[in-house]
């Protein structure tokens, strides 16, 4: 495979062939930027998104095997040979009413903090290098993580769901401060978004529909364009952007 031109700034998105992910890395690839695709197993669909872009790469990886999470950023330089941006935003959630402590069983926190908190910590890891080298003062290079809204109150789907998004939020001040001023770390925290996933989801859009100021929850899109933002803001590290319409406020 061919490295990509390295005029290109490149960006991997992980889960990035649905919802917030896809959004992300189709508005990278509108700004500019080659764009490795990512999945855990929607292998066709990640296969038509890099083949819509002439730059563009797909690797399958599954974000609860470590292995496979180091072979995604192996994959990545082999292909394009520099990584300039890092989207850590695959992640898994699960529903337990906060009420029932017993469902929220040891099985269900490891799970969710292998692919909510410690795959993130392993790409990032493995891409520091990769992410230093392209690195400039005048174009840092950056990593965003994809939080949640129920990282920082508490809400959300179950509590080790939101316990695994406050830890990603915390790790991301952290490695802002760890990383910087070479690489900058930020997050994108959403509330609701209307994606596949979160179809059925008719509380959370009843909620969302009655109590955020906005009235509504956010189309992918629009975290993709604060995305693109963060990303290209040399100077903004550290920061959790809360995106939930305002429903913080109430």
């Amino acid at each position: 495979m061919l490295a990509a031109n390295n005029n290109s700034k490149v960006a991997l998105v992980t889960g990035s062939t649905s919802g917030i992910g896809k959004a992300i890395a189709q508005r990278l690839a509108q700004d500019g930027f080659t764009v490795a695709f990512h999945s855990r197993s929607s292998v066709e669909a990640g296969k038509v998104l890099a083949a819509a872009h002439p730059t563009a790469s797909y690797v399958q990886a599954d974000l609860f095997d470590q292995s496979q999470t180091r072979r995604l950023i192996t994959e990545v330089l082999c292909h394009h040979g520099r990584l300039d941006v890092l989207v850590n935003n695959a992640g898994i959630s699960a529903t337990i009413s906060h009420t029932d402590l017993q469902a929220a069983t040891p099985e269900v926190w490891r799970d969710l903090y292998e692919v909510n908190v410690i795959a993130p910590w392993t790409l990032i890891t493995e891409a520091e290098n990769a992410l230093r080298q392209s690195s400039t003062q005048a174009c840092p290079s950056c990593i965003l993580n994809i939080s949640s809204h129920a990282g920082s109150r508490p809400k959300g789907a179950s509590i080790p769901y939101s316990a695994s998004k406050a830890a990603l939020s915390h790790m991301t001040k952290l490695l802002a401060l760890s990383l910087a001023p070479q690489i900058r770390v930020n997050a994108i925290a959403p509330g609701l978004v209307h994606t596949p996933m979160s179809e059925h989801w008719d509380t959370a859009r009843e909620l969302w529909a009655t109590r955020a100021p906005m009235g509504r929850g956010a189309e992918p899109e629009e975290i993709a364009q604060l995305a693109a933002m963060l990303i290209a803001n040399p100077y903004i590290t550290g920061e959790i952007v809360l995106a939930d319409g305002g429903l913080n406020l109430t």
